[in-house]
């Protein structure tokens, strides 16, 4: 919580100050104990009260008037840091049920853009009005915008990089040195007295040679658990699509399946044509994405669900095994987001997990180096444990079985 602005700060000064923060924390109940707000801190407890306590404020919760509802998302910004805000902003959508007010182009104008605001647009994609159609994009357009920027660099840098520079050059041009593994293999011959490396042995990076693309299917989810997977996977889908040597596709299914390779040039357009349902078939979006292929073993395919299955868990397993066996490196995200351990099938995952098929969650951190990986056919599940990913591990299938 920001401190108020003001030289004579009660919250440090004395055990009055401390005694204000409890009841802010603490809420109404604490008034007798802990007094009542005064101040700067009585606006900053009606902010938290008309969230925390709506019995006790009403015109946020009951009312929704829509100048109440403007006024404390400005009083928020005021009195909390941006992380803060964005968290009570979200408490706002789930405990008040006010995502209606996102329909109001001026409400979207005093919300600060986050991961969760867009998935809350992608659910009212359907029908939020025209008139509301142009802000929400502006809003959706700083947040993906704000993601390429920090997302964009780490991905190519992997990708190309594990592409480019698996095969070593030991007579390397000057412009194919790659110094750092050149300066580990030379660092006994460093002179102290030049406070320098002479190079006996020098490495480089492999020249260049006409590979076929590599093809990387993402097959999304988008069932309403999936959103913030989804805003991730369409900003990662887009980077790779501007790459010559990937030839990326890009699935969306519910209980039907939706190529939205043509939209990944504006990842905004592509949020914009999802379309949130409850159900699942995920072997038929596996079925078309393997359609798709065209060189087995010179493919990835990324499958982002929860593993609830509206379908046939059978025929995905027998459909997954398909793919291995044709040389498709089928890896299974059960969430490509920052929340923390997801909610999945276990027992759909643990048979993928028996077949050879990877499954963990992972964080958008996390998974230009899972690509880079995967490029390099490295073993996945060593990537993912190394990176602090928990795995599903195979034997649970068999103990399952067993039992």
């Amino acid at each position: 919580m920001n401190e108020p602005m003001d030289n004579d700060d009660p919250l440090r000064a004395d055990t009055a100050g401390r005694l204000q923060r409890w009841r802010l924390v603490l809420g109404t109940a604490a008034e007798e104990s802990c007094g009542k707000p005064d101040g700067s801190f009585e606006e900053i407890d009606k902010a938290l009260a008309a969230l925390y306590e709506p019995d006790e404020q009403a015109s946020l919760g009951k009312g929704r008037r829509r100048p109440a509802v403007a006024r404390w998302l400005g009083d928020i910004r005021k009195y909390f840091p941006s992380a803060v805000v964005q968290v009570m902003q979200h408490d706002a959508m789930e405990r008040l049920n006010l995502r209606e007010l996102l329909l109001q182009p001026e409400m979207l104008e005093h919300v600060a853009p986050d991961v969760h605001l867009v998935a809350d647009l992608m659910a009212l994609n359907g029908v939020i009005p025209e008139e509301t159609k142009h802000t929400a994009r502006i809003v959706v357009r700083k947040v993906v915008d704000a993601l390429m920027q920090k997302l964009e660099a780490p991905m190519r840098t992997a990708v190309s990089g594990a592409i480019n520079r698996s095969v070593r050059n030991n007579r390397p041009r000057f412009a194919e040195i790659d110094w750092n593994r050149t300066i580990r293999a030379n660092l006994r011959h460093y002179q102290a007295a030049y406070r320098s490396i002479v190079p006996e042995r020098l490495i480089g990076f492999g020249r260049k040679m006409r590979r076929p693309q590599r093809e990387v299917h993402l097959v999304i989810d988008q069932s309403g658990s999936m959103s913030h997977s989804i805003v991730y996977s369409s900003i990662f889908g887009a980077v790779m699509a501007s790459m010559p040597a990937l030839m990326t596709r890009l699935v969306l299914f519910d209980t039907h399946v939706v190529d939205m390779t043509d939209a990944l040039e504006d990842p905004v357009d592509l949020l914009f044509g999802v379309q949130l349902g409850g159900g699942t078939d995920i072997e038929g979006a596996v079925g078309y994405a393997q359609g798709c292929i065209r060189d087995p073993r010179n493919a990835i395919m990324v499958l982002i669900s929860d593993l609830y299955e509206g379908g046939v868990s059978a025929k995905l397993i027998a459909r997954a095994m398909e793919l291995l066996a044709s040389g498709v490196q089928l890896i299974v995200l059960l969430a490509l987001s920052d929340e923390g351990k997801p909610a999945y099938d276990r027992a759909l995952a643990a048979k993928l997990a028996a077949i050879g098929a990877p499954c963990f969650a992972c964080t958008p951190a996390h998974f230009p180096g899972l690509m880079a990986a995967a490029i390099k056919r490295e073993d996945v599940n060593i990537f993912a444990s190394k990176a602090g990913m928990v795995t599903v591990a195979p034997e649970q299938q068999s103990l399952r079985q067993t039992a």
